[in-house]
């Protein structure tokens, strides 16, 4: 019975899937005349890059899965901290969950093939856990990389906001003081600046307009708060030398903190394993103990 449910239910994902594919539905009337009013938005200053194999094999669940309103719009600002394209990531989590769904269809097959048999349950009941795990992994690995970049950028923006600063004191205007700390530095963080100021010198904006848009697209609230400041110092002349000294002085110290809870938090993880051991331990020597009165009752 249970078998025949599993069964029943997947075919009739599969053709629900089929149908959506198919025929797609229609968006309603708010969301095209939203879409038709809305303002045009800024080009992402965030590069996507889709060097995915499994773009080319999940392609034809890219639609379904839009269909369904994924990923949502938090999942879509992690895609563009990581630079993968959200067509790339649905494709990815068709792959692996047909594959999930396939490899232990195929392993009871080649056990079948050698004379053994698990039964029907069994690579029906490991399939659907597999398909789970690989529709869930993506979304998983895609908030870790990015929580890691933010972790980085956070850390290498005080090093930027102590160069502006310092350039700042030298005698140096804003665009100049933001342009030549941006060239000292190296890695992703400084890229992504860089990337950001060269956009609002070919635009003919102001950097701090692509700095806040950097901002919001990383999801860094202190890069927002970096621009608030030098645009303060750039349309009212305002002397920011002693606020960005002090926000790189916090932006460490907040660092700092997450650090040391970090490392408490893996300390107390580290205390799990013992007592699992300790357990076992217990249990090793309880065992004989325990069997031989149960025996002599």
């Amino acid at each position: 019975m249970i078998t025949a449910l599993i069964l029943g239910a997947g075919c009739g994902v599969g053709l629900w899937a089929l149908a959506v594919w198919l025929f797609p539905p229609r968006p309603a009337l708010g969301a095209v005349l939203k879409r038709s009013t809305t303002a045009t938005a800024p080009t992402p200053i965030l590069v996507t890059e889709d060097t995915s194999w499994a773009t080319k094999l999940g392609r034809p669940f890219i639609a379904p899965l839009r269909a369904l309103g994924l990923p949502g719009a938090r999942l879509t600002r992690e895609l563009a901290v990581i630079g993968r394209p959200v067509a790339t990531h649905l494709a990815e989590k068709a792959t692996l969950s047909i594959a999930g769904l396939l490899v232990p269809v195929l392993a009871h097959l080649l056990l079948a093939l050698a004379g053994l048999s698990l039964g029907v349950e069994f690579p029906i009941i490991a399939g659907l856990v597999l398909a789970a795990a690989g529709f869930v992994l993506p979304d998983l690995q895609a908030r870790s990389e990015a929580a890691k970049l933010r972790t980085g950028f956070r850390h290498a923006l005080s090093a930027y906001l102590d160069l502006v600063w310092i350039t700042l004191a030298g005698g140096a205007g804003v665009d100049s003081a933001l342009n030549d700390s941006v060239a000292i530095g190296r890695g992703w963080t400084f890229v992504q600046i860089r990337r950001a100021l060269d956009t609002a010198r070919l635009t003919r904006t102001t950097p701090w307009t692509t700095l806040r848009q950097l901002g919001e697209e990383l999801g860094i609230t202190e890069l927002s708060e970096l621009a608030a400041s030098v645009s303060l110092a750039g349309t009212e002349g305002a002397k920011v030398r002693t606020s960005l000294a002090a926000k790189a002085a916090t932006l460490r110290t907040h660092l700092l903190t997450d650090a040391e809870g970090e490392a408490q938090a893996a300390t107390e993880r580290m205390s799990l394993p013992v007592m699992a051991l300790f357990l076992g331990f217990l249990a090793f020597i309880a065992y004989p103990a325990l069997t031989e009165v149960l025996n002599g009752l």
